[in-house]
């Protein structure tokens, strides 16, 4: 509620918020309904950290620095997409048991969209809009969202601090994690840059979305495995490893776009 009510609502951020929330959605029933990316992505742990890019941290600031000023609606909208369907759809993901035949429920996932904190925010900035306190609401919610923020950062941090730590776990990356990291970092990407093709945007707005889509794995990917207990060392290991990897793929999909447009 607090980032929906700071940064205001329009249609440029409705627009990408769709796009990143149904093309993640897609890529989730895709992967589990079809046994050749199921065998390689056999679990949501690896999943959401393939699909759950760190839009906030790291791809508004690069978008920031990158774009035009009139194209931060776009990547705060794909930002937002992303977190509403990590925070709706990932706490009951890693709340499934994880194997191999594992089939989407959709009358359990029903049930979590509507007892989902994310959920509720979104009926909560509805109900506010329509009283039209979103200018008050939003002042005083930013300032508990800040909090949460920095207390992730430290959650993150520590599970970080711990995988590094040892040496010879930072890169004992197996195929799972391979292809997760794959995902996230190229496919994703690709498959956003086709989708602004058919929504036939210019090229910053191209830019704007296709670079949040290849932002490394997302905070939000550790809390939840911690939250849940669910291969915590597997998403604190995507999530360091894309990290590194985006120091060079970020600038490329940045110079790929300027060559394709």
């Amino acid at each position: 509620m607090g980032l929906l009510l700071k940064e205001g609502i329009d249609i440029d951020l409705i627009k990408t918020a769709l796009i990143a929330f149904f093309s993640i959605g897609f890529l989730i029933v895709l992967v589990n309904y079809l046994s050749f990316f199921k065998t390689r992505l056999p679990n949501y742990s690896l999943q959401l950290a393939g699909l759950i890019g760190n839009t906030s941290f790291l791809g508004i600031p690069i978008a920031i620095a990158l774009l035009p000023t009139n194209t931060i609606n776009l990547t705060i909208g794909f930002d937002l997409g992303t977190t509403l369907f990590a925070w709706i759809f990932g706490p009951f993901f890693l709340q499934k048991k994880q194997n191999l035949n594992t089939k989407l429920n959709f009358k359990e996932l029903l049930n979590a969209i509507l007892n989902s904190p994310a959920s509720r925010g979104i009926i909560g900035v509805l109900i506010v809009y329509f009283f039209g306190l979103e200018n008050v609401l939003g002042e005083y919610l930013w300032i508990p969202a800040r909090i949460v923020i920095f207390l992730a950062i430290i959650v993150v941090g520590t599970r970080l601090g711990i995988i590094t730590s040892d040496k010879d776990r930072v890169f004992n990356i197996n195929s799972g994690i391979k292809y997760s990291i794959i995902l996230k970092l190229f496919i994703l990407p690709l498959i956003i840059y086709f989708v602004s093709k058919i929504f036939n945007f210019n090229l910053n707005e191209t830019s704007a979305v296709v670079l949040q889509a290849g932002t490394p794995s997302a905070v939000s990917t550790i809390l939840m495995a911690e939250a849940y207990k669910n291969n915590q060392k597997v998403a604190a290991t995507i999530l360091f490893t894309t990290t590194l990897i985006s120091i060079i793929t970020i600038p490329s999909l940045a110079f790929l776009l300027n060559i394709a447009n």
